[in-house]
């Protein structure tokens, strides 16, 4: 009978092994094994010493249980010992312990190996042996962090290739058990071919992918549909990469949720299609953050600021982040703005990027200028400045053209304040 795929491996490794036994203990295995080893070999074979190793392999490979079962059969033997001429030395001469075993190129019968268990993980190894086993680090059942199972995840190991921030992600537990869960190339493959198609660079996924891992739980057919629902909508494939870039959850969201977000900003603002295209071009967290800042600074920018409808429009076309800034730091611009350096209304509307810019910044500079007797902000006036050039030029532009004054100046001048 042949040797199982799994006991060929085991057979030949045994092979491999430096150990012998002494002469007593090989001739007493010799005489057990005679009739289902050694069938069609002469009474008194000879084996070369580098061969002894193929006998001691298969006595290693026997577990405990088979010791104990070779233990009855030497008690048995004792009782009715074999033919006196098996315990003779061979025909030249050579004692016993001289004596040799087959050559592990002859023709062995190997029905009896074939019924030989496997290695008993409580078989005693030399300490050579025991020092070239190399074990893979066990994986731990439960970790605060990914980094502990990179090493076994294949899945994980692409993802860092591609410059996922795995400390980022793992701040979110369904993220990290997300990801474990994952197949590379049955869950995360074609979502990374999907994204490159949209037009997305390599340089790009790793980034995209920080902030959206949960794009791996949805279904691709859904991702197409809404894609396929944008560029319905006019949406140009450039478009939405950009929108895709700067809202990486945009494509989460379903159908139904992007053409709610749609018509309520075009029903709210009063815009026509075109506009409000434009607007969520600009801003595409409009369509994935929550509206109720942008209901909350509608009804400032009209109730408490006095804008009109029109002027709000023209505002948010031109910075669309007025829609979703905070409204703690738009109501103390507009008060600076308006009641401090007196500009008003229909100026701060040609000039909403002055809702874009840092107060103390504005202060600085309205100050400086008022101090040197140039804070002239009519555009009738001599000496006009605009508030454009005013929040927008770097600090040595505004000192010499604004100004009129050194840079040393002004920072001297910042240091009273």
């Amino acid at each position: 009978m042949a040797l199982s795929a799994q006991q060929i491996p085991r057979w030949l490794g045994s092979i491999k092994l430096s150990s012998f036994i002494n002469g007593a203990q090989l001739r007493k295995h010799f005489l057990r094994q005679r009739k289902t080893l050694l069938h069609g070999f002469p009474a008194q074979p000879q084996m070369s010493s580098d061969n002894c190793c193929l006998w001691w392999g298969i006595k290693t490979y026997r577990t405990s249980s088979s010791w104990n079962s070779s233990q009855s059969t030497n008690s048995s033997s004792q009782e009715n010992p074999p033919p006196h001429s098996a315990l003779l030395p061979s025909a030249n001469g050579q004692s016993p312990k001289a004596q040799k075993i087959p050559s592990a190129d002859s023709t062995v019968s190997l029905e009896g190996l074939e019924d030989l268990p496997p290695l008993s993980p409580l078989q005693p190894i030399t300490d050579q042996e025991a020092v070239q086993i190399i074990a893979d680090p066990p994986l731990p059942p439960v970790s605060f962090t990914l980094r502990d199972y990179v090493d076994h995840s294949e899945t994980l190991q692409k993802l860092v290739l591609l410059g996922v921030d795995l400390s980022k992600i793992e701040k979110h537990p369904d993220a990290a058990n997300l990801l474990l869960r994952l197949d590379f190339e049955k869950d995360i493959k074609q979502i990374l071919l999907f994204l490159k198609d949209l037009g997305l660079e390599d340089n790009q996924l790793g980034s995209f992918l920080t902030k959206n891992y949960a794009i791996f739980s949805e279904d691709l057919e859904n991702l197409r549909t809404r894609v396929n629902y944008l560029q319905s909508k006019n949406f140009s494939k450039t478009d939405i990469t950009q929108m895709v870039r700067k809202a990486p959850f945009l494509l989460n969201f379903s159908v139904e949720r992007l053409d709610n977000r749609l018509g309520f900003f075009q029903k709210e603002l009063e815009l026509n299609v075109k506009k409000t295209r434009d607007l969520i071009i600009h801003l595409p967290r409009l369509l994935t953050g929550s509206l109720e800042p942008v209901k909350e600074n509608m009804k400032v920018y009209r109730l408490e600021f006095g804008f009109k409808r029109n002027e709000i429009q023209h505002m948010i076309t031109r910075i669309p982040k007025m829609l979703t800034a905070n409204k703690r730091k738009l109501t103390e611009t507009f008060d600076y703005v308006h009641n401090v350096m007196h500009i008003p209304h229909h100026i701060i509307v040609k000039f909403p990027q002055i809702f874009n810019t840092r107060l103390f910044k504005i202060k600085e500079r309205h100050l400086f200028l008022a101090y040197l007797g140039r804070a002239q902000y009519e555009p009738t006036k001599p000496n006009y400045v605009s508030l454009d050039r005013l929040v927008s030029i770097p600090d040595e532009v505004f000192c010499e053209e604004l100004a009129k004054a050194s840079i040393q100046d002004f920072e001297k001048f910042l240091k009273t304040l």
